[in-house]
């Protein structure tokens, strides 16, 4: 028969009651049995006793008042022979009878008198000989019952104790394997079993779980044949990406690598994959250089003795709290080599244009002198048109020089301590006239004691013209713009600020850009490249450009110069 958990606890807590409930009834007994024999004690003897002793004081009465005595002893006798409980002591009443019937006829006998002393004697002796045996017998069965009880007690408590340590077990194991198995589960081990053999709840509750554990394997193994197919098929995906990409899990331990950049690390996937990033950039630079470097630019990677170039793209992927990350490498060698050729082509061309373009410039010269004879004014006008037109061709043809030079890596600075005064003011000259022809006035806001910055004079002058330049292209005739040039910290700032039509914010981040233009503008034409050459300008000094702009209001141009020290 298989008892329940209730059952079980009912059972045991009625054992427990039963032990305490013998133990108890035992020592009651033996109280019961010591308390009655002294009862029995008090009741026989001591009254037997009580009944002698009387009986010999009015013995001793009965000469001087044996009208009183008579009576009374004659009370006494009669408690006595109903109160016999001792051997012989029914004999000695009988012989107290009679002598007190002979002394009560002949109260002068002395013969009666003395048989009746020694006849009560013998029943006083009697009885008191009755209470030491039976005292000697209760104070036997007093430590009989000790004995006894101190026994019981003792086989109670240590039947009592042993259920104490055992029974709780019967309870504990089968919920610490529950729990156990419950660890093993949250630990993803679906394999694990509780094996109990006991039939009550706990049971019942291990054949469910079992239950449980193997369907929940089942699904795992369903789920991890599925998972195993899409890692396999991930890793084809990501194999069979041209770029070199690498994965790094939210632990920071590499998750992927595809054979493009095990190629690159010079590494095997057995050494990488599974391993954490910490340890790999420890045996690996340009590893540690893709985990390090923020930088978006360009860099150079030797694969097989051949210079190859890449830039890097990061895709950071949320789960939960934690971030992984994914790099993509993208080579970019071809475009590297069609850039240089581009620029060598730039180069190439805007030399051999400069020369027939500067030929031709001298020729509208010559058309413009008196000397070689007069224009009329419309020949005047198409003359002044070629020469603007041949002005715009060499202003180009300069600017595409200077980018094919910094694009090159062969841009030459004299970079030296410049007192900033003579560029502002060699600047402001030669805007002057471009401004006049517009209308446009300029209005300088320069503060004093300007120190010395750290830069090349003509690149400096050169970008501070450019900005000018665009600020009278795109203000309109009758406004003013506005230079302002003031220390910030350690360097000095340069702002050209015009009122013409703004840029958009959504322009703005591209601004300084190769060959971006602004979308929609008719009212000027350029080629996009004079920003681009400032910033490389200017950064190449240290220092940095900025624009900002309000749609309809203008716009202002900035770059910074560090301060010599």
């Amino acid at each position: 028969m298989a008892f329940s958990i209730k059952n079980k606890i009912q059972f045991g807590t009625l054992f427990l009651l039963l032990l305490l409930v013998l133990s108890g009834g035992v020592s009651i007994y033996y109280q019961l049995s010591l308390t009655n024999a002294s009862k029995n004690i008090l009741r026989d003897n001591y009254e037997s006793l009580e009944y002698g002793h009387a009986m010999q004081r009015q013995l001793d009465s009965i000469p001087g008042f044996l009208q009183m005595a008579i009576p009374r002893f004659e009370e006494l006798l009669r408690a006595q022979e109903s109160n016999i409980t001792e051997n012989g002591e029914a004999e000695a009443t009988k012989n107290i009878r009679s002598a007190f019937t002979t002394l009560k006829n002949h109260p002068g006998d002395t013969a009666s008198y003395r048989a009746l002393r020694s006849d009560i004697d013998q029943i006083l002796q009697l009885n008191m000989q009755a209470i030491e045996r039976k005292n000697e017998h209760s104070q036997k069965d007093a430590e009989t019952a000790y004995t006894i009880i101190i026994l019981v007690t003792s086989i109670s408590l240590l039947i009592a104790l042993t259920f104490a340590f055992n029974f709780p077990s019967v309870v504990v194991t089968p919920i610490q394997k529950l729990t156990d198995a419950i660890k093993e589960i949250s630990a993803k081990n679906y394999r694990h079993r509780v094996h109990l053999e006991q039939k009550d709840e706990f049971g019942q509750l291990a054949d469910a779980f079992n239950t449980m554990t193997e369907r929940l394997e089942a699904f795992e193994n369903s789920n991890l044949n599925k998972l195993i197919f899409e890692k396999a098929r991930a890793e084809a995906v990501i194999n069979s990406l041209k770029d070199a990409s690498i994965g790094i899990d939210r632990n920071h331990t590499l998750l992927f690598a595809n054979a493009q950049a095990l190629q690159l690390l010079g590494m095997k996937a057995e050494e990488t994959i599974g391993k954490p990033v910490s340890a790999l950039t420890e045996k690996n630079d340009l590893l540690k250089f893709l985990l390090e470097n923020d930088s978006s630019s360009p860099f150079k990677i030797v694969v097989e003795g051949k210079e190859n170039y890449y830039t890097k793209e990061t895709v950071d992927v949320q789960q939960g709290d934690a971030m992984s990350r994914v790099i993509v490498l993208k080579n970019i060698t071809s475009f590297k080599e069609m850039d240089v050729a581009k620029t060598n082509f730039i180069a190439t061309v805007s030399h051999e244009l400069k020369t027939p373009l500067a030929s031709s410039d001298f020729s509208l010269k010559l058309l413009e002198d008196t000397r070689v004879g007069n224009l009329s004014e419309e020949q005047k006008g198409l003359v002044g048109q070629l020469r603007n037109d041949n002005q715009r061709m060499l202003r180009i043809l300069s600017e595409l020089l200077n980018l094919s030079q910094v694009e090159a890596g062969r841009l030459q600075l004299d970079i030296h301590s410049v007192n900033p005064y003579p560029v502002i003011e060699t600047s402001l000259k030669a805007v002057a006239g471009t401004a006049r022809e517009k209308n446009i006035s300029i209005e300088s806001h320069i503060a004093e004691q300007l120190p010395e910055v750290k830069a090349d004079a003509d690149k400096a002058g050169w970008v501070l013209n450019n900005f000018f330049t665009n600020a009278i292209k795109f203000s309109n005739p009758g406004t003013t713009v506005y230079l302002d040039v003031q220390r910030t910290n350690d360097t000095v700032q340069f702002s050209v600020t015009d009122h013409g039509a703004g840029i958009e914010e959504q322009y703005l981040g591209r601004i300084f850009e190769r060959y971006f233009q602004v979308p929609g503008r008719t009212d000027a034409k350029g080629s996009g490249i004079g920003l681009a050459i400032c910033k490389e300008f200017i950064e190449a000094m240290g220092g940095s450009v900025s624009v900002s702009s309000q749609p309809g209001k203008g716009s202002t141009f900035s770059f910074r110069i560090p301060v010599s020290v």
